[in-house]
């Protein structure tokens, strides 16, 4: 029952992580207005909540498989509790950018929570259980976007603050420390002492340099760009767009449309998880020219997906119809789901001792979407803030080749021990399955 328990934990963690970490999108509008920010710099704030994460994740990674989850999980929750109090009293916009910098740091605790679950379920059932994980997780962007503005409305009245964005980062903060204290005493970092030390014995500069730079690590990492960092970019900036594109003032109704968005991406991630783990049991081909390779079908797949959904969401913005483009963020979610569920199906059952490591370089390298992406949605040279969707679909195609390249049988089946980097002299095969 451990094993639940822990996938519990490190699914509420992550949950709340994800909330905190995108709690600023409901009250863009107030804070833009006591703040005197534009349409662009309101891109930049939200382009601003990934900074941190691609080497915040890359060293929490790492971390959690030298200290342990629980160790590594508490201490995140705990900081980014303290600055989002603080962020609540700023006065002037650099401090509040400069605390909501650093809250936005949440967003590093999916790869600790990725380690701790892969410390726990067997190979055959990580996908699911991942995408369990992940999927709930995500969905506390989605929570936010619907419970924050209804709790803290724009009528909120309440001891200490007046403004209802500052009353939401200062509650949410006390929260944030509680869960921090609950994870450390209650989380277990492994199903085994002797699963514990293997996973922290291969947690070496060297054996990270190695794992990071291999074939699967690096064509995973940037098809993560293109699916959870395009998921970033769209839960900061959706509220903004289905406000200022179609002229919805209505601050709760922008945020529910957003947060159709969240609601897919996250709660349909299990399912991805699940179809990566159902071919590779039944070994069944759904595309020929991959034969053999059964969760780099279904994430190429995913990947396509995501493309042709971009590519969607320009035309139904041009349409005029906001339930149209709402309709289309849906479906953009649910290709941003599926390929999540399959990328984090395929890490720890590549590197199965080295999971932490891993997932910190896709989850790190992954951000790099949601900072960037935001840009091109709020670039003043689009014609319309409709356009900036295509152009990131077409920004995707050279990694859909890639993978392409990388998923054919030949290469995949030595993408562990293949790199950018030649491997040294002694180094261990990251995907060497584990004794236990």
């Amino acid at each position: 029952m451990t094993k639940w328990r822990t996938l519990v934990l490190a699914t509420i963690g992550f949950n709340f992580s994800f909330l905190i970490w995108f709690s600023f999108a409901p009250f863009t509008g107030p804070m833009a207005e006591e703040f005197g920010l534009s349409v662009t710099e309101i891109g930049i704030l939200a382009s601003a909540a990934i900074w941190l994460a691609p080497f915040g994740r890359i060293l929490t990674g790492w971390l959690s498989d030298r200290w342990g989850a629980p160790t590594v999980f508490a201490i995140v929750l705990a900081y980014v509790g303290v600055f989002s109090m603080a962020s609540a009293f700023a006065q002037s916009y650099s401090v509040f950018f400069v605390t909501r910098l650093i809250v936005a740091t949440a967003g590093i605790t999916f790869v600790i929570g990725i380690q701790h679950v892969s410390e726990w379920f067997d190979e055959e059932h990580l996908g699911t259980a991942e995408g369990i994980y992940a999927g709930v997780g995500n969905a506390g962007a989605a929570g936010g976007a619907l419970i924050l503005p209804r709790v803290f409305g724009e009528g909120w009245s309440g001891p200490l603050f007046e403004s209802n964005w500052r009353a939401a980062f200062f509650y949410t903060g006390i929260v944030s420390i509680l869960l921090a204290i609950v994870y450390y005493t209650i989380g277990e970092a492994a199903k085994s002492e002797q699963r514990r030390q293997a996973t922290a014995e291969s947690a070496t500069l060297k054996q990270w340099l190695h794992t990071a730079t291999r074939y699967g690590t690096v064509v995973l990492a940037l098809a993560y760009v293109m699916s959870f960092g395009l998921e970033l970019s769209m839960n900061g900036w959706l509220a903004t767009y289905y406000r200022e594109g179609f002229n919805t003032e209505n601050l709760v109704l922008a945020s529910t449309f957003a947060a159709t968005f969240s609601v897919a991406a996250g709660l349909l991630r299990p399912f991805g998880g699940y179809v990566s783990d159902l071919l590779a049991r039944k070994e069944k081909n759904i595309l020929p020219v991959f034969t053999g390779r059964y969760r780099e079908q279904w994430t190429f797949v995913s990947l396509c997906f995501i493309v042709l959904a971009m590519s969607g969401m320009t035309l139904a913005g041009l349409s005029g119809q906001v339930m149209l483009a709402v309709a289309a963020g849906f479906v953009v979610g649910m290709g941003c789901a599926f390929a999540e569920g399959a990328i984090f199906a395929q890490v720890p059952a590549m590197f199965p001792n080295s999971s932490g490591s891993v997932a910190g370089v896709v989850g790190g390298v992954g951000t790099v979407g949601g900072i960037v992406y935001p840009l091109v949605y709020a670039a003043p040279v689009m014609p319309s803030l409709h356009t900036g969707y295509s152009v990131v679909a077409a920004t995707m195609i050279p990694i859909v080749l890639l993978c392409a390249w990388v998923f054919q049988p030949h290469v995949a089946e030595r993408a562990t021990e293949d790199g950018f980097v030649a491997a040294s002299a002694g180094s261990t095969v990251a995907g060497e399955p584990s004794d236990d």
